[in-house]
């Protein structure tokens, strides 16, 4: 029987031909998206579903879909996809990442020169019959300084724009290398002397805890004054009442928002604005973006319903059937690992090391890097996934080195990764024991025994007595309890290292106080 696919949003005729090429049997129901009930009612009769962004895919409704398969997202956003609840059902998850970076671009360079010029507000004076000619005075782009906060896919295409437009470019991206930024043609800077210089701000970046709210009234507060800010990435980015404020005070010259905190945007803060350019989300909005990422889910959609092969997987790695059980252990185990690093790294990455030892080093380790690339971007780059990770890193200039070599040690399979930045090397090493749960061993040449937790505490601290009663005494006092607490040193008195299991999140208010205790060197709350 031949595998059925539900196309619940607007996907093209050439795009439906592709599945039936494939032999894969379609429904078409374009508007069905918007009818949560009748999706529910419907769902459970297709091994896969192809979306654009009007079908939310909730765990509820996952509920419902006892045969499905793959969910293939047109395009590179999956906040309406339940992912962990998709990935808990062995539901694969795919996107199309790449599909709308060059549209997206060109928007938002169409909304600089739109702010630049006064475009909006000219053509609706001119219509009107008015000749206000002194009335728009803009400014030119030509030799002005533009800066991009995120330099990734979509960002490097507007730098490289800019650049030909005569324009000075500098970009804030933690994972923008020095030789990467060459090649485009940017100066690489940190934030605050990026807010400080530039005349055009624009943002590229996802939406991760690090960068909501990224201009908010304390940055915008150290923008020049007559700075014009574009966002046409996540309107949670830009703390519109801020924005507003400074708007209204004339600190900021114009804004250019193609996305919003709350869409569909029927209303908001800073509509009616004279000086705000705004357009309904269409930054993947033209004919070939669409036609291209429509393309692209069909194809990867089609290969894994009747061959198996997985491509540009959000929740699963590019392997064969056969190779899933044996690898699947070590998959966790490398994206914990990578996590685990990309926690604690806040400086520019140069260099990536994994190092895997025995058994594992005859399965495909490739798989297994890419998890660990993943886990070691996505704290910064929500977006990034174990098929475009290895893509992300090599165009921020990262060095992706594998090593695989027979055991050496006391375990059966060791998994080392080694993470270099402009300041610093940090390793961490683990292995799956027969439970076929991932545990940490090593961390900075240090033993610890301890497994990967929801919510965990990593402390390095000078190693004196009476700290593990001051530490757990601040918890407690907080009504944080312990679950786990492992240890380790390398020698007496010397460097020890704290990785503590809690069974809540930790408030910033409590870490500090940990921090500020006699010999501490370093405190962070882990999520895994």
């Amino acid at each position: 029987m031949a595998p059925r696919v539900l196309i619940s949003d607007a996907l093209s005729t050439a795009a439906v031909q592709i599945f039936k090429d494939h032999g894969v049997e379609t429904d078409f129901q374009p508007n069905l998206g918007k009818d949560k009930d009748k999706l529910a009612e419907i769902i459970g009769n297709y091994d896969g579903l192809a979306i654009r962004s009007n079908t939310k895919v909730t765990a509820k409704l996952l509920e419902r879909a006892t045969r499905l398969k793959v969910i293939g997202r047109a395009g590179i956003g999956v906040d309406n996809v339940d992912i962990p609840a998709a990935t808990a059902k062995g539901i694969i998850v795919m996107n199309t990442p790449f599909g709308n970076s060059i549209t997206t671009a060109e928007h938002a360079i169409a909304m600089m020169f739109a702010l630049a010029r006064e475009i909006p507000a000219a053509d609706a004076s001119t219509q009107a019959g008015k000749w206000e000619k002194n009335r728009f005075m803009g400014v030119e782009i030509t030799a002005k300084t533009l800066g991009i906060i995120g330099c990734g896919n979509i960002g490097s295409i507007v730098a490289e724009r800019a650049v030909g437009l005569r324009m000075r470019v500098i970009a804030f991206d933690p994972y923008l290398s020095p030789e990467r930024a060459r090649d485009l043609g940017v100066e690489k800077v940190e934030l605050d002397e990026l807010l400080r210089r530039a005349d055009f701000i624009t943002l590229h970046t996802p939406l991760t805890p690090q960068t909501r709210g990224i201009m908010g009234a304390e940055n915008i507060g150290k923008t020049k004054k007559g700075v014009r800010i574009i966002n046409c990435a996540r309107g949670e980015l830009v703390d519109e009442k801020a924005m507003r404020a400074a708007l209204d005070s004339g600190h900021v010259a114009g804004g250019a928002f193609d996305v919003f905190s709350e869409e569909p945007a029927t209303s908001n803060i800073l509509f009616g604005h004279p000086n705000v350019v705004c357009t309904p989300h269409l930054g993947a909005s033209t004919t070939e973006a669409q036609e291209n990422v429509a393309l692209q889910v069909a194809e990867q959609m089609s290969d894994y319903l009747m061959r198996g092969a997985i491509s540009n997987a959000i929740n699963f790695p590019s392997i064969t059937a056969e190779e899933a059980p044996r690898l699947k252990p070590f998959i966790a185990l490398a994206e914990k690992l990578g996590s685990f690093a990309g926690q604690l790294t806040d400086t520019n990455i140069k260099k990536v090391t994994i190092v895997y030892e025995g058994a594992v080093a005859s399965l495909k380790t490739k798989a297994l890097t890419a998890s660990a690339i993943a886990g070691l971007l996505r704290p910064l780059l929500a977006d990034v996934n174990v098929v475009s990770a290895p893509i992300v890193a090599k165009e921020r200039g990262v060095v992706i080195d594998e090593v695989t070599r027979a055991a050496e040690g006391d375990y059966e399979s060791l998994v080392t990764l080694i993470v270099s930045t402009e300041t610093m090397e940090r390793s961490i090493s683990g292995t799956v024991f027969q439970d076929g749960k991932p545990r940490i061993l090593n961390i900075k040449g240090i033993k610890v025994d301890a497994e990967f937790a929801p919510s965990m505490i990593y402390v390095t601290n000078e190693d004196k007595p009476g700290f593990i009663g001051r530490f757990a005494s601040i918890l407690g006092d907080a009504g944080v309890n312990i679950a786990t607490f492992a240890l380790g040193r390398d020698t007496e008195g010397g460097s020890a290292i704290a990785l503590v299991e809690v069974d809540s999140e930790v408030p910033d208010a409590v870490l500090t106080k940990v921090h500020a205790l006699a010999g501490v060197k370093q405190v962070k709350a882990l999520r895994f």
